[in-house]
């Protein structure tokens, strides 16, 4: 049974030291308009999305590309996790404003652009 705990422990200690290490990249939601629009990341790496909806309603962030959905509270931040991603777009919207708050993930092998840390 101790050892069980060790190897538990041991797992818990890699996840919060990835969490540490992720790369944040802010995205703002006002006016139903996500900003930037565009935020590129870099290649097979796990990174934070951090966002903020400065908006008075809700708003739902979608994306089949990136296999991922989250409602956004007015007035709130949220966080999605994203990655490891291959080379590529990857596209993702405001599922109740879906053809104003528009938006794209860049996936290349250099270094990320907009990132906050």
């Amino acid at each position: 049974m101790g050892k069980c705990i060790i190897k538990q422990c041991l797992c818990l200690l890699v996840l919060i030291s990835f969490e540490i290490n992720a790369k944040e990249y802010l995205i703002v939601l006002k006016d139903h308009l996500f900003y930037p629009s565009k935020i590129t990341i870099p290649e097979n790496q796990k990174v934070k999305l951090i966002i903020e909806n400065q908006d008075d309603t809700p708003e739902e962030f979608d994306s089949f590309d990136l296999n991922r959905e989250k409602v956004l509270y007015p007035h709130r931040k949220s966080v999605i996790y994203i990655g490891p991603l291959k080379k590529g777009r990857y596209a993702f919207f405001g599922e109740f404003s879906p053809n104003s708050a528009t938006g794209v993930v860049i996936v290349n092998n250099k270094e990320a652009q907009h990132a906050n840390n």
